[in-house]
Order: structure tokens, then sequence, then C-alpha cells
């Protein structure tokens, strides 16, 4: 199990530069047989793209180790939220008003309290998900100041191909102005990078299984 050596190195590597710090695995297209091995070698910080795909392979692994932590880091959209909301215990990819309205009604119905991300289009592309960075502070008051939300933090994924480490500098700079803890940034090609700016859960997929 060539990927569960991996992970050690890359715990090692995110060790040395922030002990508070989850490396959130990201598990999408893999088999069950890697998740039970996973799970197995004590590893609780899982991440899926797809929320049809993470209900097939993980309810009956949540139900059966609830110290598991499944975090959703694909879109969702509203007709899937509410799935969403019963699978996962974090939602990193908030970024839709109608879907965090949803989130909300379900929080007031719920014990269940999940923690949210709110994904920002850190370098304003018309192809990604996220909220626009000048929309962002009102929909960040929004969700926390009218819906009472658990936003706990903010997400980016950096435009391809770029210097990483100045979107990193910016949302940072965001999520302090807000008080938030928390800041999932870094995924496999720089997530070193993210260390250094303060990422409290990175996701890492094809480092690991590639």
């Amino acid at each position: 199990m060539l990927y569960i050596n991996k992970i050690i190195k890359i715990s090692a590597e995110i060790k040395k530069i922030s002990t508070n710090t989850n490396l959130v695995i990201v598990t999408k297209n893999q088999d069950q047989n890697v998740i039970t091995h996973l799970v197995d070698a004590g590893y609780v910080h899982f991440g899926e793209n797809r929320i049809q795909e993470a209900d097939k392979k993980w309810k009956n692994v949540i139900a059966a180790n609830k110290n598991i932590n499944l975090h959703l880091i694909g879109p969702v959209q509203s007709n899937k939220a509410k799935d969403a909301y019963r699978i996962f215990n974090y939602i990193h990819s908030l970024e839709s008003e109608k879907v965090a309205k949803i989130f909300s009604n379900l929080d007031s119905k719920q014990p269940k309290k999940i923690k949210y991300f709110i994904q920002v289009n850190i370098g304003d592309e018309q192809q990604k998900n996220g909220v626009k960075f000048s929309d962002a502070s009102n929909f960040i008051n929004f969700c926390i100041k009218e819906l009472k939300l658990n936003v706990v933090g903010l997400m980016c994924i950096p435009p391809f191909n770029s210097n990483s480490e100045q979107y990193f500098i910016k949302l940072k700079k965001l999520n302090d102005l807000h008080g938030l803890k928390e800041l999932s940034m870094g995924m496999s090609s720089d997530y070193l990078l993210a260390l250094k700016h303060g990422a409290t859960y990175v996701r890492i997929g094809s480092s690991i299984f590639n």
C-alpha cells in the first residue's frame, strides 16, 4: 500500500511547518478497499467531490465509524443540498445564497451542525465556482449574521499554473478581516505554500494516489 507511505511522508511535511493543519485525504475515484485500509489505519478526514458517489462509498463506513469526518470539496447544487447535509460533516464549497438558505433551514431542524467554508473565486475566473472576491464580504456576513450558519473559514482554488502564493495571502487577509479561524487552501501542487500562509485544512489526492 504505497499510498499509506505517501500519506505518512506528507503528514510529516505538514507537521514541520504547522501543527494546526489537518490533512484531508481526497478519495474521489478510489474504491472501497482503499477506503477500508485508510480508515483501519486511523485516518479520519476524507474529501469527496461528488455527493452521490460519496453516499455510496461512505454510508456504511460512517455508520460503523462515528469519528470519521467527511468533507465535501465539490460544488453543491440546490437539489442535492439535503443529501450533502445528511452525508457530510464539512462543506468546503458554499457559494450560493439559495443553497445557504437550505442549509440554514436544515440546521434549524437538526441536531447536526455542519462546519462551513465559503468558497471564494480568488482569481475571478469565469469558469470556476466560488463567490466573486468583490462580493465575498457581503456573502460571508449574510451567511453568518442572517442565516446563523457555522462558517468556520474560507476556501479557494487558485488559478491553474499561477503563483498560488499571492492568492493564499489574499484569502488569508480576507479570512482575518472577518475573524474566521480556519482556512481550506492548498492541494497536491501547492500545499506547502498554503501551509506557510495559514492553511488549517489541505486537500490532497493526486500526490497520494498517483
